[in-house]
């Protein structure tokens, strides 16, 4: 079976998800407190900031592997 999106919740408590979206991997997460604005990047995932709202999503060829993420 394929499936195309797969989510679960993330596994430090924050508001957000996981996600497996057509072989990429990545997290949604809302703020409470901090806002953030901009790009950053990281080993093995790159970040998109929108105020209290962030998008990490994987890199295409990461330095260090993920382990298993999200279904």
């Amino acid at each position: 079976m394929f499936v195309i999106l797969a989510t679960k919740p993330t596994q430090d408590g924050c508001k957000g998800f996981r996600f497996n979206f057509l072989g990429k991997k990545g997290i949604y997460r809302k703020r409470s407190l901090i806002n953030r604005y901009g790009k950053s990047q990281g080993d093995c995932m790159t970040g998109y900031h929108f105020g209290k709202r962030s998008l990490y999503v994987e890199q295409a060829a990461p330095k260090r592997k993920l382990c298993h993420f999200a279904g």
